[in-house]
């Protein structure tokens, strides 16, 4: 069931998303040589929580860390810990907070240091994808158009889009419907409506776009180990039918 919000429901999910925003930036330029991601997972929870929020990912299903951190071949849901970052490597990073019982959702990855031509690329295609697939929310548009949107400019590109997990709706939970993925399914194609608040993330793969869960029940690498990108934007349908971006990632 998809769950419209009103304009002060609204509000609290962008008092929310404000707060992912800032934190966003404050944690962006800790992405460095030599810093664990065990250090950026405990400055995201020190900072969220002397600021009144709480990290949705801390628990979730279990789930160890405040937000997830992936390298590299890591796609999705890479657990925090001991591991430090090196010169080259493009890190995801991926948080969500529950602010008074409103919901936000945002990723992004960065370079740690300079990276490689092919994997600033990758970057930029993925960014462009996520752009894109908010261009689509319009009047009258459906879920498909956004998740055509994605998977049409991330192929042109030679890219593997990942097929098993997807955006959703977001606000009052951390995973809403409708689901959002990045190709177009055969699954359900509802319009977009006034009130609906959608998580919109492509997650783009230099090679083809297979992947698999590791041992730790959490990590999701790409199948042929090659780098993978991840976007996300919490995105709101306003009355006139068009989008406003929730979420930013302003780095200072």
């Amino acid at each position: 069931m998809i769950r419209l919000k009103n304009e002060e429901q609204l509000n609290g999910i962008r008092r929310s998303c404000e707060m992912l925003s800032q934190l966003m930036a404050h944690i962006g330029p800790m992405v460095k040589p030599g810093v664990s991601t065990g250090e950026i997972d405990a400055e995201t929870r020190s900072y969220t929580e002397s600021r009144g929020g709480r990290s949705w990912f801390l628990g979730y299903d279990g789930y160890p860390g405040s937000l997830c951190i992936s390298v590299n071949e890591e796609v999705i849901h890479g657990i925090p810990g001991k591991r430090r970052l090196v010169e080259g490597d493009i890190v995801g990073l991926d948080c969500g907070i529950d602010l008074g019982g409103y919901f936000s959702d945002s990723a992004i990855t960065l370079p740690v240091g300079q990276v490689s031509e092919e994997l600033e690329k990758l970057m930029r295609i993925t960014r462009e994808c996520l752009v894109r697939g908010i261009a689509a929310i319009k009047p009258g548009a459906r879920v498909h158009d956004i998740s055509r949107a994605v998977f049409a400019h991330a192929t042109a590109n030679g890219y593997g889009v990942v097929r098993q997990y997807c955006g959703h709706g977001v606000g009052f939970e951390a995973h809403e419907d409708p689901q959002i993925p990045n190709y177009v399914s055969p699954g359900p194609n509802p319009r977009l409506v006034p009130g609906m608040v959608i998580a919109i993330e492509p997650m783009i793969n230099l090679g083809k776009g297979d992947v698999k869960v590791l041992d730790d029940d959490w990590t999701v690498i790409t199948l042929d180990r090659k780098p993978s990108a991840h976007y996300e934007h919490t995105v709101a349908v306003l009355p006139d039918g068009t989008p406003e971006i929730l979420t930013s990632w302003s780095m200072p």
